[in-house]
């Protein structure tokens, strides 16, 4: 069995080191390139199969530095695989719009909240853009301008109106405002009295006879429960005379004893005279 850790190893008895010639090899042109675990920045379609590679999906990336700068920021390129055909896909880093590019071997999925203006604006534009917005907004002020004046005005008018109606009620007196809308009735509601009070004359004249007593109207089906009232009182008058209540005593009564003896056949005998 080999050692674990070899710490002596063979030469043979022929070696000679002078015979062994270092070989240099071409260094490799281009940029230098490391390999970096990212995810795919953006969704992605492979142009070569159709593949469709999500946001977020991880890759083992080859990063190299392009040479091109945006105010003095190094532009980044990656090398990635496609998970399905293994066609290279390569990207680069947008510090302008602070974003990422797709260079070669897919397109980018359609993302409807992202800006797409392609052409660059120029200065003209640009100039005219400044220039309506500068517009815009001091007609705007003028605007809100005038609806402040406007909304200020009409506060004051309605704060006058309101001191001038306090200032009138004031001046008027309160119970003489009170009477008057006290005696000052509706005819509707006087008709209405009116009418109330005939029909309370009319009830109290039919139900009351000549000694001025009020008539009891009897309801159907209550004539027999009233004769039979009537002759319960009568019956349960007449018992009560009949037979009066008797009040207990509680004084202590002596029981006799009963002669036992006689029933029995049993003689007493008969003390003597002396």
């Amino acid at each position: 069995m080999s050692e674990r850790k070899v710490l002596q190893k063979y030469f043979p008895p022929d070696f000679d080191p002078s015979k062994i010639t270092r070989s240099k090899g071409p260094k490799p042109t281009g940029p230098k390139q490391q390999t970096v675990r990212l995810m795919a920045p953006f969704s992605m379609k492979c142009l070569n199969c159709g593949e469709f590679i999500y946001k977020g999906r991880k890759f083992n990336a080859r990063k190299e530095n392009s040479q091109e700068k945006y105010y003095n920021i190094s532009i980044f390129r990656f090398y990635i695989r496609c998970t399905r055909c293994s066609s290279e896909i390569t990207f680069k880093t947008d510090p302008k719009n602070m974003d990422y590019t797709c260079e070669k071997g897919a397109i980018r999925n359609f993302e409807p909240w992202r800006n797409t203006k392609d052409v660059e604006e120029t200065e003209e534009e640009r100039l005219n853009r400044l220039e309506e917005e500068e517009n815009e907004s001091a007609m705007e002020k003028l605007e809100t301008k005038t609806l402040d004046s406007k909304r200020e005005m009409q506060i004051a008018d309605a704060l006058d109106e309101i001191r001038t109606r306090n200032a009138r009620n004031e001046r008027v007196d309160e119970g003489d405002v009170m009477g008057k809308l006290i005696e000052v009735k509706d005819a509707a509601t006087l008709e209405r009295e009116k009418m109330e009070k005939e029909d309370e004359e009319a009830a109290r004249k039919a139900f009351r006879t000549e000694e001025d007593t009020f008539v009891r109207r009897v309801v159907e089906g209550e004539e027999e429960e009233l004769v039979l009232a009537k002759k319960v009182g009568e019956s349960s008058s007449s018992a009560l005379d009949v037979t009066r209540v008797e009040i207990p005593s509680f004084k202590k009564t002596v029981k006799r004893k009963r002669d036992l003896g006689a029933a029995l056949g049993i003689k007493k005998k008969v003390k003597p005279l002396v």
